[in-house]
C-alpha cells in the first residue's frame, strides 16, 4: 500500500479513537439531572359544611387536632358502615390518645344526606364522629380538596354512589399524613396513628 494511503488510514484511525474517547468522556461526565420531591401529597384543603347538629363548620374548626376523614353516604350498603365501624374501633384501640383525634364523616350524597339523615346515621357509631353535609357545591369542593372521586349511579328507580373508600389522616395543621384502605385492620391503623402521634 502506498505511503500516502497509509498516512490517511492512520490519521483516520486516530481521529476515530479521539472521537470515541470524547464521546465516552461526555457520557460518563455529564451530571445526572437531580429530581427533588417534597414528599407531601396534595390532599386536604378548605371546606365549609354543616354538621349533624345543623352548625356551619369549616376545616379551620378542627385545627389543633388530628383528623381521621372518610367520605361516604348513608345509603351505602357495605363500605361506609364498615369504615365507620373501623373508625370507632380505632378510637377505642387508641384509648386516651383518641382525644387528640377528630373523626369526620363527609357525605358524597348531599341530595339524600340531610342534617337529620346524617344525625340518625352516625348515632349508630362512636359518638365522637362528626358527620358533615352541605350543598352539592360545598360537598364537591371538599371532595376535590381531598382528591375524592364520587359519582351517582342509577340503580332501578333509585341510585347509589360510586366513591373513593379511603380514610385520610390529617395532622393538627390540616396536612395529609397517611391514608388507610378498606382492607387495613383497625389494630394496624391504630398502631400507625399511635406512632405518628408520638
Amino acid at each position: 500500500m502506498p505511503r500516502p494511503f497509509i498516512r490517511v488510514a492512520i490519521v483516520a484511525a486516530a481521529l476515530a479513537i479521539i472521537a470515541a474517547g470524547a464521546a465516552l468522556w461526555t457520557f460518563f461526565n455529564v451530571p445526572t439531572p437531580q429530581v427533588t420531591s417534597s414528599g407531601t401529597a396534595s390532599v386536604g384543603g378548605p371546606f365549609t359544611l354543616v354538621d349533624q347538629k345543623g352548625r356551619t363548620v369549616t376545616d379551620e374548626a378542627f385545627r389543633g387536632r388530628w383528623m381521621l376523614v372518610f367520605f361516604g353516604f348513608t345509603h351505602c350498603p357495605d363500605v361506609c358502615p364498615t369504615a365507620l365501624n373501623d373508625m370507632s374501633a380505632v378510637l377505642t384501640e387508641l384509648g386516651a390518645s383518641a382525644d387528640k383525634i377528630q373523626p369526620i364523616f363527609i357525605t358524597v350524597d348531599p341530595e339524600r344526606d340531610t342534617v337529620e339523615a346524617m344525625s340518625q346515621y352516625v348515632a349508630n357509631f362512636d359518638p365522637r364522629i362528626v358527620a358533615l353535609t352541605g350543598t352539592p357545591e360545598q360537598v364537591a369542593q371538599a371532595a376535590k380538596a381531598y382528591r375524592v372521586y364520587y359519582k351517582k349511579v342509577p340503580q332501578g328507580d333509585d341510585y347509589t354512589m360510586d366513591h373513593t373508600g379511603i380514610l385520610y389522616l390529617m395532622d393538627p395543621q390540616g396536612r395529609f399524613m397517611t391514608h388507610f384502605t378498606p382492607n387495613t385492620p383497625p389494630a394496624d391503623m391504630a398502631a400507625r396513628i399511635r406512632k405518628l402521634l408520638g
